[in-house]
């Protein structure tokens, strides 16, 4: 079957290259524009057009995407699906028309829990054990569509963000093809989500990584692993802005402490443990405003850090 692949993030990448290697053809692949990164400014094309651009696939950049200049492009490429993974931009109803089966999508929840663009991130600081990928029909509602195929997978305590993306990019190319192969046999069916349990993940905003230390330890520790590279979970001690990037709840160990929320209650080479609304955080790693990240033994030694500090 002809198939135009819609992708920006590294996140879509292995379905791009399940796609690559299977019975199906690639006629073309939608990306967002260049756009500049880094301290450089140096202008980068997404990882989905590098890949592409290597094994000579045709790459398409369109600034906007809903327009008859873009539909016209899409209809020369007569594809029987549009396969839309991690792209950026939602798709009107006229272009979704396009492929003469199907447009779908692999989405990084078990949906209807966790629409919007950081399903990854919020099934994490929710705490959730389990969260998954699924395949579901595209229709002009944000993640809406009727669900063709779904598999969970376990989030593990020492499970971040960028741990997850990576197993589950994984899961979703495996689940891609099976969800293509049954859809040329025309073998599948399409399941309608129950509205009823519909949860949202909205864009990650800089503010959703402050710490709160009324919070539990629990939650807290969620949090750091949601929020885990961008924004990063971050909280500041004596005027000091800091990313606390490797933490654990030692609440379930025994440790009885005492100290207010935010309060440090022992400072050793092991860690920072810190007083919460329920239980006690162990900070191991760190990182200071503008330096690099290091342990908690070396932040401790140039920054003074005495029990009974407070944690802002």
């Amino acid at each position: 079957m002809n198939i135009v692949f819609f992708g920006s993030s590294q996140f879509a990448v292995p379905c791009l290259q399940a796609l690559l290697i299977s019975k199906h053809k690639i006629t073309g692949v939608v990306t967002q524009p260049d756009r500049k990164k880094g301290r450089g400014l140096h202008v980068e094309g997404t990882p989905v057009k590098m890949l592409a651009s290597e094994v000579g696939l045709q790459v398409y950049q369109p600034a906007k995407i809903n327009t008859a200049e873009a539909a016209k492009l899409l209809k020369e490429l007569k594809p029987d699906i549009f396969v839309i993974v991690a792209y950026g931009h939602i798709l009107s109803p006229e272009i979704l028309s396009i492929p003469s089966i199907i447009s779908i999508n692999a989405h990084a929840s078990l949906l209807p829990e966790f629409r919007g663009a950081a399903p990854i991130n919020w099934a994490i600081i929710k705490g959730k054990k389990k969260t998954g990928i699924t395949i579901i029909q595209v229709n002009e509602l944000m993640d809406a569509g009727a669900i063709i195929l779904q598999e969970a997978m376990d989030i593990r305590e020492s499970d971040t963000v960028v741990s997850m993306e990576g197993k589950l990019s994984m899961l979703a190319a495996s689940l891609l093809i099976r969800a293509i192969d049954t859809i040329e046999r025309k073998n599948f069916t399409l399941t309608l989500q129950d509205e009823a349990k519909v949860t949202s993940a909205p864009k990650i905003e800089k503010q959703v990584g402050h710490i709160n230390w009324e919070k539990s330890a629990q939650e807290i520790h969620c949090l750091i692993r949601g929020c885990f590279g961008w924004p990063g979970a971050f909280t500041y001690i004596r005027g000091t802005f800091l990313k606390i990037y490797g933490a654990e709840d030692i609440t379930l160990s025994g440790y009885q402490g005492t100290g207010k929320p935010g309060e440090i209650v022992e400072v050793s080479k092991d860690g920072i443990i810190v007083a919460t609304g329920k239980g006690e955080l162990i900070i191991k790693e760190m990182q200071p405003g503008g330096k690099r990240i290091m342990k908690a033994a070396e932040f401790i030694a140039g920054h003074r850090l005495r029990v009974g500090n407070i944690f802002e």
